[in-house]
C-alpha cells in the first residue's frame, strides 16, 4: 500500500474547488467563487505595457529572478505599501507566489506536528487546509459584527498551557464573513497580544477594495499601527487586485522571520514568475494601479448593493447578515440546527450555487451560514440568482 505523510492524511479537496467545474456549466449561475470579473480584468493597460517593453526587460521577463523578487517590483511594491501606510523600512518585503505561499511559507516556519495556532471562525479556507498540512492543532475564536472577539481570544490564551505559535487574522473585507475590524478592534488587539511572543499573521487581500472613500481610515492595517513587542507578518496579493493569474503576491515580515523565510522559499519555487513581476511592476510605476482601482472598486459596489438589495428584498426574516462595504462576500447567518448543504443542493437543482459554511470552519462542524459572492457576477444576474437562494432556504428552513 502506498504510504503518504501524515501532513496529507487529513486533507479534503474543499468545497469551492468541488463546485468551481459544476459552476461552468452552462445556465448556472454562480455566488461560489471569490475571483475578479473576467470582463474587469486591465487587458488594453496589460497589453499596453507588454508592447511597451524594451528587449532587455523581455529577456529580465523569461528569466530566472532572485528569490526574494526582482529588485525593480520590491522598490516600486514598496512605495505602493508605503502610501499605504505599512512600515516597509523597519521590515523585509518577499515577493510570493501568490499570498496563499507566503501565508505556507510562514506556517511551514512556525509550525511542528501538534502545535497550536489560533485563527478566527470561519476563517479563509486556503488558509485552514495550509495549517493542517503541517499538522497543527487548530484553535479557533468567533468573529463578531466588528472584529475578532477580544475577549473569547483573551480567555483563549490565558488558559493556554503552551503559547500558540501564532494568531491568523483577516481583518479587512473578512473571506468569508465580509467584515471589517473596527479601530477599535484592531487597538484592542494590538494591545491584548502585546508582549505575548504571538506572531499575529494579518492576510490582506482585499482592503483596496472598499466601497466608500470614509472607510478608508478604519482601513488601517494592524501592521501600520503602533505597537510595542509584536512581530507582525502582513501577507497580501496582486490576484483581487489586477488578476490571479499573474501568480504574485507577498509578504512584508520583520528580518529575522524574512532570512528562515527566504530559505524555505528557495525549497519550494526559487523564484516566483519573473514575467508576471515585470508586468505588475509596471503596472504599480506607470500609476495605471489607482485609476485601475477606482473603476473597479466602482463595479464591485455596483454589484455588492444589488447583492444587498435583493437579499432584503427576498430572505426571511430569520437570516441574518452583516452589510459589506467593501471586498467580495457576503455571509448568511441561518438558524441553529440548519444544514446549508441541504439549501446547497436545493439551489444547485435551480441552477445556482454558492459555498456551505461548514467549508470555512476549522473543526468543520457549523453548517448553518453560507458565503454568497457578487465580484464575479452581473447585477442582472445577481438579481435572477439570489430570488433563487432565497427560495431554497425557505424551503428548507420555512417560510
Amino acid at each position: 500500500m502506498t504510504r503518504f505523510a501524515k501532513g496529507v492524511a487529513n486533507l479534503r479537496s474543499s468545497q469551492i474547488r468541488d463546485l468551481m467545474s459544476l459552476a461552468t456549466r452552462p445556465g448556472i449561475i454562480s455566488f461560489a467563487g471569490g475571483m475578479p470579473g473576467n470582463d474587469l480584468f486591465p487587458l488594453q493597460e496589460l497589453d499596453t505595457i507588454y508592447n511597451n517593453l524594451t528587449e532587455k526587460e523581455k529577456q529580465v521577463a523569461m528569466q530566472y529572478g532572485p528569490t526574494c523578487g526582482l529588485p525593480s517590483l520590491l522598490e516600486s511594491l514598496a512605495a505602493f505599501l508605503e502610501k499605504k501606510g505599512l512600515k516597509v523600512g523597519d521590515n523585509r518585503l518577499m515577493i510570493t507566489t501568490g499570498s496563499l505561499q507566503a501565508i505556507n511559507i510562514l506556517a511551514h516556519a512556525f509550525v511542528d506536528e501538534g502545535d497550536d495556532i489560533i485563527v478566527e471562525n470561519p476563517s479563509f479556507i486556503g488558509a485552514i487546509s495550509a495549517f493542517k498540512s503541517y499538522q497543527a492543532n487548530i484553535i479557533s475564536v468567533p468573529l463578531k459584527s466588528d472584529g475578532i472577539d477580544i475577549e473569547a481570544l483573551r480567555q483563549q490564551l490565558d488558559s493556554m498551557p503552551r503559547k500558540p505559535k501564532f494568531l491568523y487574522i483577516t481583518p479587512s473585507f473578512h473571506n468569508p464573513a465580509g467584515i471589517v475590524y473596527s479601530k477599535e478592534n484592531r487597538k484592542a488587539l494590538i494591545e491584548l497580544m502585546e508582549g505575548r511572543d504571538i506572531p499575529v499573521i494579518e492576510d490582506d487581500a482585499y482592503s483596496d477594495l472598499y466601497f466608500y472613500e470614509e472607510d478608508k481610515e478604519q482601513l488601517k492595517t494592524i501592521q501600520s499601527m503602533e505597537r510595542k513587542d509584536l512581530d507582525v507578518c502582513f501577507t497580501g496579493s496582486f490576484s483581487k487586485i489586477i488578476g490571479p493569474g499573474l501568480r504574485l503576491g507577498w509578504m512584508l515580515v520583520p528580518q529575522h522571520i524574512y532570512e528562515k523565510c527566504e530559505l524555505i522559499k528557495q525549497s519550494i519555487d526559487a523564484c516566483s514568475p519573473s514575467f508576471t513581476q515585470v508586468i505588475a511592476d509596471k503596472f504599480l510605476r506607470t500609476d495605471v494601479i489607482h485609476s485601475y482601482l477606482e473603476r473597479v472598486r466602482e463595479e464591485y459596489k455596483k454589484r455588492g448593493l444589488a447583492m444587498i438589495e435583493c437579499l432584503k428584498a427576498n430572505l426571511p426574516s430569520y437570516v441574518t447578515f452583516v452589510e459589506p462595504r467593501g471586498g467580495f462576500y457576503i455571509w448568511l447567518q441561518l438558524p441553529e440546527g440548519t444544514d446549508a448543504t441541504e439549501i446547497l443542493k436545493k439551489a444547485i437543482d435551480k441552477g445556482v450555487v454558492f459555498v456551505s459554511g461548514v467549508t470555512f470552519d476549522p473543526h468543520e462542524t457549523r453548517k448553518n451560514a453560507i458565503r454568497v459572492s457578487y465580484c464575479n457576477t452581473a447585477v442582472d444576474v445577481i438579481q435572477k440568482g439570489i430570488p433563487v437562494v432565497c427560495e431554497a432556504i425557505k424551503e428548507v428552513c420555512g417560510q
